[in-house]
């Protein structure tokens, strides 16, 4: 089939199906032309820099976790972790919560934590089962040192917590759009140029990039920040650092350079 041809058909079916459009505008090659459009630089993604640069020593515990559908990976928890060890009393905010693991494995290490999650009646005007809802801040909603916020962050108000955070977490809704939104709100949130943001699914796996999540990174970041923004290895998370890295060679990064050791053990919890 000729392009012309496909381009007829492809108008056909934007007129039967209007709601179509979505999936061509949310497409991962149209994102990805996006960001080339920004800069050729980021054809494969931004810099990654290694775990065990970024944490020194590295040697976590992470407790809670589940091994369900929707989690983290659990060096993306450690990563949480470990830089919230790094300050002195640290004040942590994350929006996107879900079942609290992220945020109840950084409390162990931070002073004061805040969440920012969907309402429940929000969730069920979206359609989602109860089931679902009541794993909200499954793991978190009983620490002392964790506040559970309710809001959208396309009108909450976060001035009361603007220049006060060391670790932000952006782990919401992961469209391009949102993304770019909570991102631009992150960097009002830092206290100042040692604090650190983490965003979750800047990659589909630690070796692939998910162009809509980071096309949303890189265009809600400042253009004089844009240097400061790294992918973190083992991780599916990118982070936004004023510390300098050593950038690992992105063809070498499928070859071992460390082992895991990974110790399990079950709680119940029922």
């Amino acid at each position: 089939m000729s392009k012309l041809n496909k381009l007829i058909q492809a108008v056909k079916i934007l007129a039967q199906k209007p709601y179509m459009i979505n999936k061509v505008i949310d497409n991962e090659d149209v994102h990805q032309d996006e960001v080339l459009k920004i800069g050729t630089q980021y054809k494969e993604g931004i810099p990654t820099i290694d775990l065990t640069e970024v944490l020194p020593n590295f040697n976590e515990t992470i407790n809670p976790y589940s091994f369900l559908d929707g989690g983290s990976l659990l060096t993306d928890l450690a990563l949480l972790k470990g830089l919230a060890k790094k300050y002195t009393d640290c004040t942590y905010f994350e929006i996107g919560t879900w079942r609290g693991e992220s945020v109840a494995n950084v409390a162990e290490m931070a002073k004061q934590c805040f969440t920012l999650n969907l309402p429940d009646e929000r969730l069920r005007e979206i359609g989602l089962r109860e089931e679902y809802i009541s794993q909200q801040s499954f793991y978190s909603k009983n620490l002392t040192n964790v506040t559970h916020l309710k809001g959208d962050s396309n009108i909450f108000d976060f001035s009361p917590y603007y220049g006060k955070c060391d670790v932000i977490f952006i782990d919401g809704d992961h469209h391009y759009d949102a993304v770019k939104r909570d991102t631009a709100l992150a960097y009002q949130l830092i206290k100042d140029e040692t604090s650190v943001i983490v965003w979750h699914d800047y990659a589909h796996t630690p070796e692939t990039v998910r162009w809509d999540v980071f096309r949303g990174i890189l265009e809600g970041t400042p253009k004089d920040k844009r240097k400061n923004l790294y992918h973190v290895s083992n991780t599916m998370c990118a982070i936004y650092s004023t510390t300098q890295y050593n950038e690992l060679d992105k063809s070498k990064l499928i070859i071992p350079t460390k082992k895991f050791e990974v110790n399990l053990k079950t709680h119940s919890i029922l």
